[in-house]
This record gives structure tokens, sequence and C-alpha cells, in this order.
């Protein structure tokens, strides 16, 4: 896992219009490094959290808080 691997990824989907949706439909951080997974990177969802806030190239990260259901 490595930020560097992180960085990469983000750079590719600010250029690929299909990664970028499918990175917006991911439920969660894990959801996201799954994809990345699949692309050959290797980063952690909780690395994805830590650079919340921060823009790597053209793509800004941002946590999206989704509240739970409650029963």
């Amino acid at each position: 896992m490595s930020l560097a691997e992180l960085k990469a990824f983000l750079t590719k989907v600010q250029d690929d219009a299909a990664l970028r949706e499918a990175v917006k439909a991911a439920a969660t951080a894990d959801d996201v490094a799954q994809i990345g997974a699949g692309l050959g990177y290797e980063f952690s969802g909780d690395e994805l959290l830590r650079i919340s806030g921060q823009k790597v190239g053209r793509v800004t990260v941002t946590k999206q808080d989704i509240p739970g259901e409650y029963n």
C-alpha cells in the first residue's frame, strides 16, 4: 500500500470519465480501493480517507457522510 499508488490512481481518475463515474458511484473508500486494485493500484480505503480534503491534480478527495439507518 502506498500513497504514491493512490496519487497515481487519482491522476488516472481525472483523465478517465468512465473511471471517474465508477469512483463516484462507489459506496465506501474500500470500494474505491477495490476499483484501484482491479487496475493494478495498491492502496487502502484508510489511505484514501486520510487524504480527504486534499487535491491531487484536478481531483479533490472528499469524504461523503452518508447516514445509516438505525432500527
